[in-house]
């Protein structure tokens, strides 16, 4: 399957905004913190993607993240189904 450049972008968009969110705690000493804004950033935007998506490799069951687990659903869930 061939993703849609527009999908790529957004995609592009959702990993560049988490590192972000996860550098502005650089330093503080708080990985924990760090790897929750990274989280939430990156559910955020992932949910605003017109698609029907889902996590196929996720951190949750690792570090106990609350968000990102394997077989999680993702996006408005209206478009192209995605993994």
């Amino acid at each position: 399957m061939i993703i849609d450049d527009g999908f790529v972008d957004l995609f592009v968009k959702t990993t560049s905004e988490a590192a972000y969110a996860s550098s502005l705690l650089k330093g503080k000493g708080d990985k924990i913190a760090a790897d929750q804004a990274a989280v939430d950033k990156m559910r955020l935007f992932l949910n605003n993607i017109p698609m029907k998506g889902k996590i196929v490799i996720g951190e949750g069951e690792m570090d106990e993240a609350p968000m990102l687990y394997i077989n999680e659903l993702v996006g408005t869930g209206v478009g192209e189904e995605l993994d």
